[in-house]
């Protein structure tokens, strides 16, 4: 049957009919609201290239989460500047680090009311800025390993309900399996940063954690962004380490990867929604040129029905919030 007959706006007719036929609807408790602990403060300092996010001292991430669960968000992803910086990130893996310090005490607040996610890398903690151990000028792959199964079993020891491996680093997630089973914790879950794209989209972030490389880039060991099929390959092989959540980043230029990952894989997809892709939204509602609340909500519901089950965005309060509205 064509037209007349089939009228497809008799079902956009009405707000109570456009949401009774809405395939995808997006839910607070999809989204998880990342943290930045900085050791280095007493106070929040906010971070000039994304408004409204600042970083933490360890005292003051109890609060912040308070106010994501209090909007209904489930998790949150918390990353780490520590006091000093040496060539190997150790740091990452003390025991009295900020990390480790936050994620006890949002375990002592919330218990299982939240979930607390960690990434594990090394950026933030080196002083070349690269995610792994540095010789002669190269990233090395499989002595960096022993360093992210040392920084996973720290976190899980001080509580985390999932690490977040962001690293790309070959083996990584079976290192870190390994790891945490012979440590005894079998229950903590891992998230792999499966699919992590060289990004143009990383430079607020990249302010926000001070992991801005030394030298060169990051191109050695994150992925080009002309590749799909590498993506697959890349997640299949971290499905098969053992991952218990997959994960494409950024989100926003990568829904074709989502959306094949969804096609292929049965496990829970991540989608990272990163600071430029918060921030370039935030800078064009700051000059009126955009709706932040109406481009929010539409990129948020493109990447959960790309096929993503969680979202990472830095607009989870905000989103949740007004999702409660409509």
């Amino acid at each position: 049957m064509t037209y007349p007959a089939v009228r497809m706006r008799r079902l956009r007719r009405t707000a109570a009919l456009r949401s009774m036929i809405q395939g995808v609807n997006l839910r607070t408790s999809d989204l998880v609201f990342p943290i930045f602990v900085d050791e280095n403060l007493t106070d929040p300092l906010q971070i000039d290239s994304m408004p409204g996010i600042s970083r933490l001292p360890v005292s003051g991430v109890v609060d912040e989460a308070k106010s994501v669960v209090k909007q209904g968000v489930k998790g949150v992803l918390l990353f780490g500047l520590p006091k000093a910086k040496d060539e190997i990130g150790s740091g990452a893996y003390a025991t009295s680090g900020g990390v480790q310090k936050a994620i006890a005490s949002l375990k002592k607040e919330f218990s299982d009311e939240l979930v607390v996610i960690t990434d594990v890398c090394l950026c933030e903690y080196t002083s070349t800025g690269h995610c792994g151990v540095v010789k002669k000028g190269n990233v090395m792959n499989d002595p960096t390993l022993d360093l992210l199964q040392k920084v996973a079993i720290s976190h899980a020891q001080a509580g985390a309900d999932v690490v977040a491996p962001s690293g790309m680093m070959d083996g990584q997630v079976k290192a870190i399996r390994e790891g945490l089973d012979d440590a005894g914790y079998t229950d903590t879950a891992i998230m792999a940063y499966s699919a992590k794209y060289s990004s143009g989209f990383y430079g607020p972030f990249r302010e926000a954690a001070e992991c801005a490389p030394q030298f060169g880039d990051r191109r050695s060991y994150q992925m080009g962004f002309g590749n799909s099929h590498e993506a697959l390959r890349e997640i299949e092989l971290d499905v098969n380490e053992g991952a218990d959540i997959i994960m494409v980043k950024p989100a926003l230029s990568y829904l074709d990867i989502i959306s094949a990952a969804r096609s292929q894989f049965n496990l829970p997809i991540a989608a990272y929604n990163v600071s430029g892709e918060y921030s370039m939204v935030k800078a064009a509602a700051g000059n009126g040129w955009m709706d932040e609340k109406a481009a929010t909500l539409e990129i948020l519901t493109a990447i959960k029905r790309a096929g993503a089950d969680l979202i990472i965005t830095y607009f989870a309060k905000d989103a949740a919030k007004w999702l409660k509205q409509t």
